[in-house]
């Protein structure tokens, strides 16, 4: 049987059956369609976390109080943790390696400037803290390098903050009033946007100090460490966890580099998406059994083909080839329109939902695909050797 033959018999045996063919492809496209939108919100969720982490560069190491692994004690035991405190933080940026060094208190609270209230969230940080979160300054500077316990009531407005109290007023120099006290604005920073649900702009900077005491906090609620980018990281935290064991007595602090968190959000975003592609997957099993129904009907539909076929002198192989040939050209196109609807729908998805990140992955796509020729490859396997051991005699007496 030459090429153009194989190839005109395929094509005649679907279009005969049109209608037959459209709702067989239409199991294949609907899994292949599911697989490409689902995969694609989930790699978009991927990609947009990341992102939000990374915007603060990589080279970070977070030092919270308290230990998170599980200890065995009797439950009348003291709590020997000890709180992160100021010192710590000055101790911290005498360590080898370390650019810059800073704390975080954060709190909630009503901020009065220019006869307008506002309520919203307060950080106290450190000077160096645009520098290690690469936060830009737009306009004044940050918080002054003063005594770190004894700072001046100086604060920096977030750029919508700046907007809400001071809209086209210049705010430099101006006073705000916050928990009672008064602190004069020295700068504004520019606008950052919002990570994971938090407006970064809607806030206001204090000094440290000054924010422990506002929210009456003992213990900072932890301390960045921003190292040098050649710096060997595992030399960085075994530094930092020595001098903080030998200040505090015990290993009472949990650190955790930017590099964890990263690794820990691709496992559980890894995890998400492998879970919707399965989901997906699911269709393509169903697509694959209509294939497999469809064709085990053709053949005996076209039993007296089959005969002819191979009164003509078609070989076993060639009417296996054949009709696997139709059960993967089935896939393939209803492969094809899949991923028509899919890549439509997660760009129409985007555009209905714009703050839904969508991202199609290449990977996925190719093995939505690949996935769905195996499946009407195997689809086909059975029926097409039915078709393939029967006797041309006895085919061709078939009503």
């Amino acid at each position: 049987m030459q090429i153009k033959d194989f190839t005109k018999l395929t094509f005649s045996s679907i279009t005969d059956n049109r209608v037959r063919s459209i709702l067989t492809t239409l199991g294949i496209a609907i899994g292949i369609a599911a697989v490409v939108l689902l995969t694609s919100i989930g790699e978009g969720i991927n990609q947009f976390v990341v992102s939000q982490f990374t915007q603060f560069g990589t080279t970070i190491v977070q030092i919270q109080p308290g230990k998170t692994a599980t200890m065995g004690s009797s439950i009348g035991a003291i709590n020997t943790t000890r709180p992160l405190t100021l010192d710590d933080s000055l101790a911290l940026a005498r360590l080898p390696h370390i650019e810059a060094v800073v704390g975080f208190v954060v709190g909630n609270a009503e901020i009065e400037g220019n006869r307008r209230q506002r309520r919203s969230t307060v950080y106290g940080t450190s000077p160096a803290f645009p520098e290690a979160f690469s936060f830009a300054v737009a306009a004044g500077s940050f918080l002054p390098d003063d005594n770190p316990h004894f700072p001046r009531p100086t604060a920096v407005l977030g750029s919508k903050m700046r907007h809400e109290l001071f809209g086209d007023v210049n705010p430099l120099g101006k006073f705000i009033r916050i928990g009672g006290n008064r602190y004069r604005v020295v700068g504004v920073m520019q606008a950052k946007g919002q990570m994971l649900g938090i407006d970064l702009d809607d806030t206001v900077y204090l000094p440290l100090a000054r924010a422990m005491e506002l929210f009456n906090s003992q213990s900072l609620m932890e301390v960045n460490l921003l190292y040098a980018d050649a710096a060997p990281v595992d030399e960085v935290i075994a530094s930092a966890k020595r001098l903080l064991q030998a200040r505090h007595g015990s290993d009472d602090v949990t650190i955790v580099t930017q590099q964890q968190m990263m690794e820990t959000l691709d496992s559980i975003l890894g995890v998400l998406t492998t879970a919707v592609a399965g989901l997906g997957a699911i269709s393509l099993v169903v697509g694959g059994i209509g294939i497999f129904t469809i064709m085990t009907i053709a053949v005996r539909e076209r039993t007296n083909e089959i005969g002819l076929l191979r009164a003509l002198g078609a070989k076993r192989s060639q009417v296996l080839q054949l009709f696997l040939g139709e059960a993967v050209l089935l896939a393939a196109l209803g492969g094809f329109f899949g991923l028509l609807i899919g890549l439509g729908g997660a760009q129409l998805l985007h555009l209905v939902i714009p703050a839904l990140p969508v991202q199609t992955s290449l990977f996925y796509v190719t093995l939505a695909e690949s996935v769905a020729l195996i499946i009407g490859l195997i689809a086909g396997v059975l029926p097409a050797r039915g078709a393939a051991a029967m006797l041309p005699v006895d085919a061709l007496r078939a009503e």
